[in-house]
């Protein structure tokens, strides 16, 4: 299976930075090229749909959103993104940036972390709109390679802070110092998943006691934070898993830092309720 990264760096639409905007009118590329990259892709940037009018179902590790009228999906580097066969609805954007696009932006966005696991936000009818006008000044802004990279990062800038607001748009504010404090936790994770950190490791790097860590982390997800980097581990597993990364089950847990492939198999059936090869089976017959 082809790299998707490889579409947004050879078709971007600026010469600066790998970045590509698509509308119902604009941006799409020959079918002939589309086809061949398929409709499954294990995302090496950012993505973002948001439907103005209409509404699809998109697939994101393994699992189904409905995006309809004024919601996003947003698609991390890593996801496994799954399109629709059918059509993106009446009239939307469709967005693609990479890591180097977003280190020439001015600030960091937190809901780009996900500390809610939530992969889709609904607008309101007014944020709708300053979304949409921004997305139109985008578009215009790439419709030619040579501009001025420094336009597209400020409205760029503009798009993800609007995007930030609606994310947070409950009381859970952002600038709350439990939840930047949850944010560095899954950034940690993230940063550490294969090294398998222990929970006070974590805790000592986060400055906090193992007991308020499992507060926070328990608050925002629901589970402690082992539960939490074991199912981390396990969506790893499952990603790789779909794309055959590893030629044996031996070799997946050693990929993932687990010292002993029969606990790795055994954590697994725990987690999902099926074997790895039944879940290999069930991938296979789709």
């Amino acid at each position: 299976m082809q790299n998707i990264g490889s579409l947004l760096s050879l078709y971007s639409q600026n010469h600066k930075f790998p970045i590509r905007l698509i509308s119902p009118a604009f941006g799409h590329l020959p079918r002939e090229i589309v086809s061949t990259y398929g409709l499954t892709h294990r995302k090496s940037h950012y993505f973002f749909l948001f439907m103005l009018q209409g509404s699809n179902s998109h697939g994101v590790d393994l699992q189904q959103f409905e995006i309809k009228n004024n919601e996003l999906l947003f698609i991390l580097p890593h996801q496994i993104h799954q399109l629709p066969a059918t059509k993106q609805g009446a009239d939307y954007f469709k967005l693609g940036f990479d890591e180097e696009c977003l280190s020439l932006l001015p600030k960091q966005y937190p809901f780009l972390i996900n500390p809610f696991n939530n992969q889709k936000i609904r607008f309101t009818s007014s944020a709708a709109g300053r979304l949409k006008s921004v997305f139109e000044i985008l578009l215009e802004l790439l419709r030619t390679m040579d501009t001025d990279p420094e336009l597209i990062l400020a409205h760029l800038n503009s798009l993800l802070t609007e995007i930030n607001a609606a994310y947070f748009s409950s009381e859970r504010n952002p600038a709350d110092d439990k939840l930047s404090k949850y944010i560095d936790f899954k950034l940690f994770v993230e940063n550490n998943l294969t090294d398998h950190p222990t929970i006070k490791d974590i805790a000592g790097k986060l400055a906090l006691s193992t007991g308020g860590l499992y507060g926070i982390v328990k608050y925002y997800s629901g589970l402690s934070p082992k539960e939490f980097i074991t199912n981390r581990l396990i969506l790893e597993a499952k990603r790789r898993l779909y794309y055959s990364e590893s030629s044996s089950v031996k070799e997946l847990a050693y990929d993932l830092g687990f010292n002993d492939p029969e606990y790795f198999s055994r954590l697994f059936k725990k987690v999902t309720g099926r074997t790895i090869s039944m879940f290999v089976q069930d991938l296979s017959g789709k």
